[in-house]
């Protein structure tokens, strides 16, 4: 159940009640792709850092160790001692990632694993079957994420394509969570809107996947090439034309300051493997923004990370001690960094769920942005699942 609690403009304070937990939004979530995280993160440890939600990946659990495995072993949740929520990505943004090793058709993506080079078919039926053996909490729907730069032609075909396969998708979903040995049979469907940069083919979907009465509905195809003000174009366009009575995700996005533009514009969820991938190479957020260990200035600088975090790290280690550990190659070095950004992350939505719920989140907005502008990111790598 989805339950709005306050407003503040188009900004949604709201709650997801599943039968693994309840989350609260705005949230973000951990990205675990191969029911890990990337940095020596244990699942368990996620908690202390203020974890929600735990993301895994369909195609990478797939190929390894394999989702019949993980079903044998109780579900991505009970495999990995993560007993909040998770959601799984169903597959789909492999089909842009994996470019070079992929053929579609109607009937779904012939890979080719990037492992050993098998060929893999998965279409909208297999990707639900490979999410229930999961026995993840939230399944999204099979779908093709074109590049945001595509011609429209191409987006037009490749968004009628992904809206037949949805339906294919809720289909094979209700099946699934009927039968009786299935490990989830209340898993939840979220719909994937597409149509790259398109305002005209962004609206006719979402209309028509709203149609769908899904669980939630997700924004995706974008932080794949576009800039940062094309994107907040097409949110603001396509939000207004989902169901505000259920969750809405921005798939793969991004910064600490797209995540606040995203909240503004009504946006529930949101993950990114930013936070990991920069902490393990030493780049980590404050709210003075966003700072390199390798720096020498910070050779001698006994100060936390973020004098005003609370998180594990910043309770007990000095910037100096973090340098040294990333110079000389310590694994302890990575896996410090990477769960400060988590707790930063997690913590940064927490606050923002404070402002929302005291009707001061454009104050709030502001003074974070204006703190980022310090020491802001550059050169931030596109989206990744990995």
């Amino acid at each position: 159940m989805y339950e709005i609690l306050t407003t503040d403009g188009r900004a949604k304070r709201a709650r997801l009640t599943t039968v693994h937990g309840t989350i609260e939004t705005p949230v973000f979530m951990n990205v675990a792709t191969a029911a890990a995280i990337k940095g020596a993160v244990a699942a368990p440890e996620l908690h202390d850092l203020k974890t929600e939600v735990m993301l895994c990946n369909t195609y990478h659990l797939h190929v390894r160790p394999g989702d019949d495995v993980v079903r044998k072993m109780g579900g991505v949740r009970k495999f990995s001692c993560w007993d909040g929520p998770v959601l799984t990505d169903s597959g789909g943004f492999q089909v842009f990632s994996l470019a070079k090793l992929r053929n579609i058709s109607e009937e779904g993506v012939t890979f080719h694993s990037h492992i050993d080079g098998r060929k893999i078919f998965m279409g909208p039926e297999e990707s639900m079957q490979i999410q229930s053996n999961l026995g993840s909490t939230i399944a999204m729907a099979f779908d093709e994420c074109p590049n945001a730069l595509s011609e429209r032609d191409y987006v037009e075909k490749s968004v009628a394509r992904t809206t037949r396969w949805l339906e294919r998708c809720k289909t094979e979903m209700n099946r699934l969570n009927s039968l009786p040995d299935t490990l989830n049979p209340h898993q939840l469907l979220f719909g994937i809107n597409q149509g790259a940069i398109y305002e005209d083919i962004r609206i006719r979907h979402a209309q028509a996947i709203a149609e769908m009465d899904l669980d939630g509905y997700a924004i995706g195809g974008l932080a794949v090439g576009e800039t940062h003000e094309e994107m907040y174009r097409v949110i603001d366009a396509v939000v207004p034309y989902l169901p505000q009575n259920k969750p809405t995700y921005l798939m793969g996005v991004g910064t600490p300051a797209n995540i606040l533009e995203g909240v503004e514009r009504g946006i529930d969820f949101f993950d990114c493997v930013y936070p990991s991938r920069n902490g393990r190479h030493g780049h980590v957020y404050t709210d003075h923004g966003h700072l390199n260990l390798f720096n020498a200035q910070y050779e001698t600088d006994p100060r936390p990370i973020d004098e005003n975090c609370g998180c594990p790290v910043c309770r007990h280690y000095s910037r100096a001690y973090l340098r040294h550990l990333l110079k000389a190659n310590e694994m302890l070095g990575m896996r410090l960094c990477v769960m400060h950004n988590l707790y930063y992350y997690n913590n940064l939505m927490e606050e923002i769920r404070k402002a929302i719920e005291e009707h001061r989140f454009a104050e709030f907005k502001k003074e974070k942005l204006a703190g980022y502008a310090e020491h802001p990111v550059v050169n931030t790598p596109m989206r990744q699942r990995q």
